[in-house]
């Protein structure tokens, strides 16, 4: 059996890893978290305060930021909410190049923030970065300007492993997994269910307008990102046989999919992965959805249907045909394809190729001594972060 790791993982500052999940790279991290310490290795988590205590993590301290009155005085001075993402990830990195890189045997980095990318190169301990969304202007900044140097990359799909090529050519893919014994095979039912962060690139309005054409019952669950959105397309949806079951925590929201007869993806961004999608067949429920981004990766003709970007029209005549696939095959095409421990092993796997590669492609720093050699940092750290409240600034999430 090979040695456990010390892994840290990066993630949000802004939102805790805990239930109900902000978005989908909350709930990613979070099982990540939980998988890794299940399997015995040493973990140490950067979120938000708040985040779930039963993960079995450290967590690592950075610092608040205390500006000075003339400093807020300035009339130059950006957003709170700016200045606080800026001074905790430069914290962090500050600290974990100070410390040698904390003891780490790899530092994986699942922010959106640009800079773990842009001062990789300042920290002696191997890094891995998954990109979770299309590239956006800061992190293909930070990326174009170290040339990728000191971290290697992986890519939740290849969609989006090859939106980054021009700036990232060698990315791993590796595929976002669920718990697939959380996401339990469910009997089915009636109405149909749509799930994920209400936000204009969801488009749940679409659902709305495919489940009324297919005279179907819709239920739709997540957490309103974009209040206007929400009130302006949404709200006037609702009624009648399309009701808004709230902001679920993980277990209620897998028996509401467990007893749906189909669930709607209805993006009109392409996503990189599209969580919900795996997350539904898990639980036996086929998928209808907007062929876009990741998705078709994910969805096979005997676990849902793919229908072009938009077409409400065709979702709703496709209900039926996904509505009459086999459930237990459904969840066993998620097991084979979407599962938590596939996605685990697979990072597992790059971590050590990245610990042992002898040809060091994409990490020089692997010539050092391994960072298992140097001294442990402390065991027990807390992070000490504002978390402004707001519209998240991503684009990552449920999809």
């Amino acid at each position: 059996m090979s040695a456990p790791l010390r892994v840290a993982l990066i993630a949000s500052n802004r939102f805790p890893l805990r239930q109900p999940f902000a978005g989908g790279l909350e709930a990613h991290v979070w099982q990540l978290a939980r998988a890794l310490a299940d399997r015995g290795h040493d973990v140490s988590l950067f979120a938000a305060p708040g985040s779930d205590p039963g993960l079995g993590c450290d967590t690592l301290t950075v610092r608040e930021l205390t500006l000075s009155a003339a400093a807020l005085a300035d009339s130059s001075m950006p957003a709170a909410a700016h200045m606080s993402d800026h001074h905790a990830y430069l914290s962090l990195m500050m600290s974990l190049a100070r410390a040698g890189g904390g003891g780490y045997d790899v530092i994986h980095n699942h922010s959106l923030h640009h800079l773990p990318v842009a001062m990789a190169p300042m920290v002696p301990t191997p890094m891995l970065t998954t990109v979770h969304t299309p590239p956006t202007p800061w992190l293909e900044s930070a990326l174009l300007v170290t040339g990728g140097a000191g971290t290697r990359f992986a890519a939740v799909s290849r969609h989006t492993a090859d939106a980054w090529s021009h700036a990232a050519p060698d990315v791993t893919v590796v595929p976002n997994g669920v718990d697939t014994n959380q996401w339990r095979l469910g009997p089915g039912g009636d109405e149909l269910v749509w799930f994920g962060r209400i936000t204009p690139e969801k488009a749940p309005h679409l659902a709305i307008e495919a489940a009324r054409l297919a005279n179907r019952p819709l239920v739709i669950a997540g957490p309103v990102s974009d209040q206007a959105y929400y009130e302006d397309l949404v709200a006037p949806g609702l009624g009648g046989r399309v009701r808004y079951a709230g902001h679920l925590r993980h277990d209620e929201l897998s028996r509401l999919v467990g007893r749906s007869a189909a669930a709607l993806v209805t993006p009109v961004w392409d996503e990189p992965y599209g969580l919900v999608v795996a997350e539904a067949m898990s639980c036996g429920t086929p998928v209808v959805a907007f062929a876009r981004g990741g998705i078709p990766e994910t969805v096979g003709r005997r676990s849902g249907r793919l229908v072009p970007p938009g077409d409400t029209a065709a979702m709703a005549a496709a209900i039926p045909e996904a509505i009459a696939l086999s459930r237990p095959t459904v969840h066993e095409h998620a097991v084979a394809h979407c599962s938590a421990e596939a996605m685990v092993t697979a990072y597992l796997r790059l971590y050590r190729t990245m610990l042992d590669d002898p040809n060091g492609k994409n990490d020089d720093r692997l010539l050092h001594p391994p960072s298992r050699s140097r001294a442990s940092a402390p065991s027990h750290r807390h992070l000490r972060t504002p978390s402004p409240a707001g519209h998240r600034p991503d684009l990552a999430g449920r999809s």
